[in-house]
């Protein structure tokens, strides 16, 4: 293909992973106009449509799904390389994307990385707070912090926090007008404060272990948050019994703000990790960030 048509590749593939004109000419700083264009253009000389377009939504066809597949990663080494020239520069340059949620963007990112752009000015640094499970290779961030055990096998996982476990806590005015639950299933008697899992829109289910025994407890009650922290501001207004990692709710137990049960029955588990994928050649900045972060790293 004549050389004259990687620009419209470029304008297809990011109309296909951004899933919309209008995002995809802003990323690319063109008209939404001369976007339409350079895709049409490219349909019409490949005499075979790509993209199905609707009032509201772009798609890709069996055949735009063929050819993103085929060239979608090569664009993203073109653009690591270029990254990579950044090196040759006195000072590390060039942006990292990073998809998280708030509680460890806030407990463990900012403070590891505060130093990292304090000495690097050129880095910048773009944080994705989101419970989903995001695909970092189709919505090209650099990586990604999860729990150790939800991490795909193809990818890297750097641990970059201690492990944990989860906590059963309320209010002790809950407490004092509800019996102190003595197993997960008195849970089910319970007014708890339940989590919709953003990827797949279903209900957190609250899993518990004992000497080897599992058990799984769907709960209920009057409350339904995507996030965290509004789950603890409920269970500090004697709302009702939340499930949550023990490090987002240490200092309200500690103050007594809040009361936790059931701690035989929740084992320590492995903790936040840095994922990114194995085939991706890490650009300086990135390398830099993922040596902050790692755990005995200076500064933790």
């Amino acid at each position: 293909m004549a050389r004259r048509n990687l620009n419209d590749l470029v304008s297809f593939v990011t109309v296909a992973r951004e899933g919309s004109f209008t995002r995809a000419a802003a990323r690319l700083g063109v008209t939404q106009s001369a976007l339409s264009q350079a895709v049409s253009g490219l349909e019409s000389r490949l005499q075979i449509r790509l993209l199905t377009r609707t009032t509201r939504s772009v798609s890709v066809t069996p055949a735009g799904e063929r050819l993103l597949l085929a060239i979608g990663h090569r664009f993203d080494e073109i653009e690591a390389e270029l990254d990579e020239l950044t090196a040759l520069r006195d000072k590390p340059a060039g942006t990292v994307r990073i998809t998280c949620g708030d509680h460890v963007l806030q407990a463990i990112l900012l403070p590891k990385l505060v130093p990292v752009l304090r000495e690097y000015p050129d880095i910048k640094l773009e944080f994705d707070v989101n419970y989903g499970l995001r695909d970092i290779v189709a919505d090209r961030f650099d990586a990604g912090v999860r729990l150790g055990n939800t991490i795909d096998k193809d990818m890297i996982a750097v641990p970059i926090g201690p492990p944990l476990r989860m906590a059963v806590v309320a209010s002790p005015d809950y407490f004092a007008e509800h019996p102190v639950p003595r197993k997960p299933q008195d849970l089910m008697a319970h007014r708890c404060i339940n989590q919709r899992m953003q990827t797949s829109g279903g209900l957190y289910v609250w899993n518990f272990e004992r000497r080897g025994k599992q058990v799984n407890v769907r709960v209920d009650g009057p409350l339904i948050f995507n996030t965290t922290q509004p789950q603890v501001d409920a269970a500090l207004a004697g709302l009702g019994i939340t499930l949550l990692p023990e490090d987002e709710l240490m200092p309200h137990i500690e103050s007594g703000r809040l009361v936790s049960v059931l701690q035989d029955w929740c084992p320590p588990f492995t903790g936040y990790h840095l994922y990114y994928p194995s085939r991706r050649q890490p650009s300086t900045a990135f390398s830099l960030v993922l040596n902050a972060l790692r755990i005995g790293a200076a500064g933790r």
